[in-house]
């Protein structure tokens, strides 16, 4: 017992020893780290700058050299400027955003949009996978924005990790937001950073630093003085030099922290983080981007950090309207002085905007119809009448939409010429507003047709679009030559506006919305915007209002089949003709059973051309009438087209093993006579380098392109909704069309259930399915349908089953996540290889 008790004790004492040795160890690394640290070699050089597209490098300052304002002057290193080459990044944006319906996530993308800038959405990832960044060797995106930086921050090891890498090798910069609440501490280190936090502070007295690099829209000018809105904004400090403060300003109360230095004291709330950290540049807000000067430095930050690939131009086509020139009742027309008002505003306008003209309509019938004083005014206005802009109304004001007579309405214009000829009025303009946009959209083309031959308009404005929102998807179009867009003087931003800078929301708003006009109704100044060029006038009381009589709503297709080429679209387009509630449309001249109206230049030929494919239905609630064009799937363009003129559309897409159809389109191409399909075969297509010639590297697009499926169904559900998409099954199309056309006409909700088991035939020389004629007799498609090819190389399909591999799975993830059944070649896919 007395033994056991003496070995316990130097067992105890032997661990205590260990413990102490441990202590003593731990603390001379830390020592030893500190020395380290302290006294290695600091990095000098910032990392390249990024290369401009826009013209001009981006310059730190006069000299490139500088030193930041959280530093003090001794502290100034020399910083050279590189250009770095991004010709391997996309320029597209990737954004991390908290969920689909978060307001600043919201609020990043219409900046975005409002920008013409491609992007990309995710929800932030805290753990799982991040979306993929590369494809073939070329970065998908330019720059990356976190709604929340802390998603960033906390990110997994492996993930930060991947993502850092790739910033860094790429030269992609990172955008994030701090957005305190009421959780926020007060003050915290963000997490990896030398950089200090504090939050929910009240702010006031902004400043632009001078110095910041990013700085190009926005200029250093002095910021109207007083509270920042809320008192929940962050502010940044540190000690390191690769911080450099963008935006300042000073705490409201003069209870300051201590920490933050004497109460007159700058402290950056938006910081721009040069990469001497850790090689990655970023920008960092401390709020969201609601304020009107934090959406200046965001589109700023944008173009630094992707080195202007990605930027707006500082030029904007304003046109300042004021209609109704001699229209009105007694008591309400313009006097003298509202004359006299009218030309010293358009004076002192000119001092910021050189040349700047305002622009008067005029309906000639209504001169001198109101009281003596009003006349006087008309007088008035004629007397100066060199010192405007005019343009023409319609003579009585009438609404051209309710003239269906092209000779009685260029008559109407021909009293407004000659009333402006008698008066001295220029006629010259080529420009025109007709009265309560009445037929400029919806399209009434006799109004078109009379504008050019009376007055040779060639441009018109309409804001006839109230119910189209955000008003950042408006835009301009062309019809029968006459553009309905904005633009009649330039101006340069940076010599406008910003001269006063309590002008900046108004700045802001024009910066932002750039297919813009500034409108004005007399004294009643607003801004109004261009549309898309084809939008359902169905689904707004307002366009239907202004809309011939002679139109009908009821001459548009209720679903799409939208391809992809060479899968089979052809066969379904025929089954779904034999359905006796299913129409499609009228074939073209040029393009056969496709329309093909959304892709390309048939687009601007307009609504009307595109209903005119289209019967009027004998019944409206059970006729369902369709198009089919197969190059809809791939081309970028169409499914915001489509969505805008049919939102409510259903849309089948046909797909089949992506190698096959790339196998099936080069055929194609053999077939037609095309030359380097005849001069190279299939492996020399698809294998072919950057460095080949133009047309091969043609043809190897459009045979690889559209089978990368998920990244077009992606564009897709950006428009429409998962529950308007259904993906049919090539593969089984071929083998049971009967099964398949059964969860079509389910999908479509089509009455009544056609038997489509007895109206198709096998047709064993064809090899595939028909319809069944009366006998029994089958009725197939023509010679070039179904055609019998060579077995392609094996060594070519390994080539394109594993090019196809990462696209395949990224369809299998998506049709998983949309609830859609896996077509029968990509589950064969996944039984023959090791996918996980």
């Amino acid at each position: 017992m007395g033994l056991w008790k003496l070995v316990r004790g130097v067992r105890q004492l032997e661990l205590h020893r260990l413990i102490l040795v441990l202590i003593v160890f731990c603390l001379l690394s830390m020592a030893f780290l500190a020395y380290f640290v302290s006294n290695s070699p600091k990095i000098k050089e910032a990392p390249p700058m990024p290369f401009s597209d826009c013209g001009g490098v981006v310059a730190a300052a006069a000299g490139g050299q500088r030193a930041p304002l959280f530093l003090p002057p001794f502290t100034v290193r020399q910083r050279t400027v590189k250009a770095v080459d991004n010709s391997r990044t996309e320029p597209v944006v990737l954004v991390f955003v908290e969920s689909i319906y978060s307001q600043l996530g919201q609020e990043i993308v219409a900046i975005l949009e409002s920008s013409r800038f491609r992007y990309h959405t995710e929800i932030a990832p805290s753990k799982g996978d991040m979306p993929t960044l590369m494809e073939r060797d070329i970065a998908r995106y330019a720059l990356v924005i976190y709604e929340n930086i802390l998603k960033y921050v906390n990110l997994d090891a492996w993930n930060r990790d991947l993502l850092d890498k790739y910033c860094a090798e790429f030269g992609v910069g990172i955008i994030g937001f701090f957005k305190a609440n009421e959780n926020s501490l007060l003050s915290a280190q963000l997490k990896g950073f030398p950089l200090f936090l504090h939050s929910n502070l009240g702010l006031r007295d902004y400043h632009i630093n001078p110095a910041a690099p990013l700085l190009y829209i926005t200029k250093p000018n002095e910021v109207e003085q007083g509270p920042l809105p809320g008192d929940d904004w962050t502010v940044f400090q540190s000690n390191h030099s690769t911080y450099e403060p963008v935006l300042l300003a000073l705490t409201k109360s003069s209870e300051a922290l201590a920490h933050l230095g004497p109460h007159r004291a700058l402290h950056a709330t938006v910081v721009q983080d040069l990469g001497l950290h850790d090689g990655i540049q970023r920008v960092l807000f401390g709020n969201n981007i609601s304020f009107w000067l934090h959406k200046l430095i965001f589109v700023d930050a944008i173009a630094y950090l992707t080195g202007k690939r990605l930027c707006l131009s500082l030029e904007r086509h304003l046109l300042v309207d004021v209609d109704d020139i001699f229209v009105g009742k007694e008591g309400t027309r313009m006097k003298v002085t509202d004359v006299k008002a009218l030309l010293s505003t358009q004076n002192k306008l000119q001092t910021l905007v050189p040349n700047f003209t305002f622009n008067l309509g005029f309906s000639g019938k209504f001169y001198h119809a109101g009281t003596e004083e009003e006349d006087e005014g008309d007088d008035m206005l004629l007397q100066h009448r060199h010192e405007f802009w005019w343009f023409p109304h319609m003579w009585s004001h009438m609404q051209p939409h309710l003239f269906h007579n092209v000779s009685v309405l260029a008559e109407q214009m021909r009293l407004n010429m000659q009333f402006a000829q008698e008066h001295g009025i220029p006629t010259d303009m080529g420009y025109a507003v007709a009265p309560h946009h009445s037929g400029v959209y919806p399209v009434h083309s006799q109004l078109y047709e009379a504008w050019k031959s009376v007055w040779g308009i060639t441009v018109t404005s309409t804001e006839e679009y109230p119910h189209l929102r955000p008003a950042r998807h408006r835009r301009g179009f062309i019809h029968r030559g006459i553009k309905v867009k904005h633009c009649h003087f330039t101006v340069k931003l940076d010599n406008l506006i910003q001269k006063n800078m309590k002008e900046s929301i108004r700045f802001a708003c024009v910066l932002l919305i750039r297919p813009s006009v500034f409108k004005s109704k007399k004294n009643n100044a607003k801004l109004c915007y261009c549309s898309l060029s084809s939008i359902n006038p169905c689904h707004d009381k307002r366009h239907k209002d202004i809309w011939s009589k002679e139109k009908t709503c009821d001459r548009l297709p209720k679903f799409l089949v939208i391809g992809p080429q060479k899968t089979g679209t052809s066969a379904l387009h025929s089954f779904l003709t034999l359905h006796p509630a299913i129409t499609s449309n009228f074939p073209s001249p040029v393009t056969f059973e496709e329309i093909q109206f959304f892709n390309g230049p048939n687009y601007h030929d307009g609504i009307d051309w595109y209903m005119d494919f289209f019967p009027f239905p004998s019944n409206v609630s059970t006729d369902f009438m369709f198009e089919k064009s197969a190059n809809y799937f791939d081309t970028e363009v169409v499914p915001k087209r489509a969505a805008a003129l049919l939102p409510r559309a259903k849309i089948l897409a046909l797909l089949i093993n992506p190698v096959d159809r790339a196998y099936s389109w080069y055929q194609h191409q053999r077939a037609h006579q095309d030359p380097v399909a005849i001069n190279h075969t299939f492996h020399e297509v698809v294998t072919a380098g950057p460095s080949a010639s133009k047309e091969l590297l043609t043809l190897q697009n459009r045979s690889l392109k559209p089978g990368t499926y998920a990244t077009h169904l992606e564009h897709w559900l950006v428009h429409y909704q998962a529950r308007q998409l259904h993906i049919v099954d090539g593969t089984l199309l071929r083998s049971n069309p009967a099964l398949v056309m059964d969860g079509i006409q389910q999908f479509l909700g089509v009455t009544p259930i056609f038997n489509y088991t007895q109206a198709l035939v096998f047709d064993e020389g064809k090899g595939f399915w028909c319809q069944r004629l009366e006998g029994g007799r089958p009725k197939c498609l023509g010679k070039s349908k179904g055609r019998k090819y060579p077995e392609m190389a094996p060594e070519t399909r390994a080539f394109l089953t594993e090019y196809y591999r990462e696209h395949n799975l990224e369809l299998l993830r998506l049709l998983n996540l949309l609830g859609q059944a896996l077509p029968t070649w990509l589950r064969e896919e996944l039984q023959s290889t090791s996918w996980s």
